[in-house]
């Protein structure tokens, strides 16, 4: 930093509280961003920057879906959710030169802990990045890129026809999340690669929250 031996500097905290033996614990934590100054009270030279983690609150996801489906113009709004499961199946199951299997399963006894509704498909799986990458809000299947892994790679929207099983038939374009958080309170992907022997499993539950 080019300071000589015999100059005084403190480190302070960007509200400049000056960082001691006795607050270093408390004050200096990961991504915190610190000032390096000959006094607590100096000048700044020039504008400064300042890294902000922003962690959403659970609501933000838990409580996604109900506005885009509430809003849904007096249509009953349960089966347009299940259309944004069946969606991502037909996507998973899209290159399969077989048999495609798409089960939807309404369990009403307690085998999964409540009574839930299961999608189940014969589709490609996903690695554990792009089950991460599912739970990310707002990040749908056209908008990733870069860093982020797609459960969707390669994966380009088919012409406009007819809402088939072989279209996107989502209807409010919300994605899985919201759908998920309209019809229930928790979600739980089971994902195993076509070419791993891994199983991977995501549990997002408002209890957990």
């Amino acid at each position: 930093f080019g300071i000589a031996t015999d100059d005084n500097f403190v480190i302070t905290t960007t509200n400049r509280k000056e960082i001691t033996e006795d607050n270093f614990s408390e004050l200096v934590q990961d991504g915190v961003t610190l000032y390096l100054l000959q006094s607590v009270d100096q000048m700044l030279l020039s504008a400064t920057k300042e890294r902000i983690d922003f962690l959403p609150h659970y609501d933000t996801l838990v409580k996604s879906g109900m506005y885009e489906y509430y809003a849904s113009e007096g249509q009953n709004p349960l089966p347009f959710a299940l259309a944004e499961l069946i969606d991502n199946s037909l996507s998973a199951t899209s290159r399969i030169t077989g048999i495609r299997s798409i089960q939807i399963k309404l369990l009403f006894d307690d085998s999964q802990g409540k009574p839930a509704v299961a999608v189940i498909d014969n589709g490609r799986g996903m690695t554990s990045k792009q089950l991460n990458n599912w739970a990310v809000y707002r990040l749908s299947k056209f908008t990733r890129q870069g860093d982020f892994e797609s459960d969707h790679s390669g994966y380009v929207r088919p012409l406009p026809v007819p809402r088939s099983l072989n279209s996107d038939i989502s209807y409010f374009g919300v994605g899985g999340k919201q759908a998920v958080f309209f019809v229930g309170q928790s979600a739980r992907m089971i994902s195993k690669p076509a070419d791993s022997q891994d199983v991977h499993e995501l549990v997002l539950s408002k209890e957990d929250f």
